[in-house]
């Protein structure tokens, strides 16, 4: 493979034609992933500005701050953009659980090859 390295040093994001990008989540002290979402331009300025993750509701079609109901924010502690700038990688210390459903992760269930879910411990 003869691809020459990236050597752009601007952040340009490339958002799909609705204007997001989708963000991963992850604890900043455990790796673990809490949660994925969608950010447009005005998300992603917020969380910058604020040092508090912002995400675009697809459903509500409207900004959201996480933490803004229930008080378990998201603080930013580093935000990385993948080689192709259409995905971001959010590195937080999370004020509580992540998920709507009180667990720290969204990602609580394994799929089994049946077709059924096997819940994981919280701390998986």
């Amino acid at each position: 493979m003869d691809q020459k390295a990236d050597t752009t040093d601007r952040f340009q994001p490339h958002f799909d034609p609705a204007g997001l990008v989708t963000a991963i989540v992850t604890d900043a002290a455990t790796g673990t992933l809490l949660m994925v979402a969608h950010m447009n331009s005005e998300a992603i300025r917020l969380t910058l500005e604020t040092g508090q993750a912002h995400f675009w509701s697809r459903s509500r079609q409207a900004m959201w701050r996480k933490g803004e109901t229930s008080g378990n924010g998201l603080t930013l502690v580093e935000m990385r953009v993948d080689c192709d700038q259409d995905a971001l990688l959010l590195r937080v210390t999370p004020a509580g659980p992540a998920c709507h459903t009180g667990r720290r992760s969204c990602f609580y269930r394994r799929v089994n090859a049946d077709g059924g879910l096997t819940f994981l411990h919280d701390d998986a």
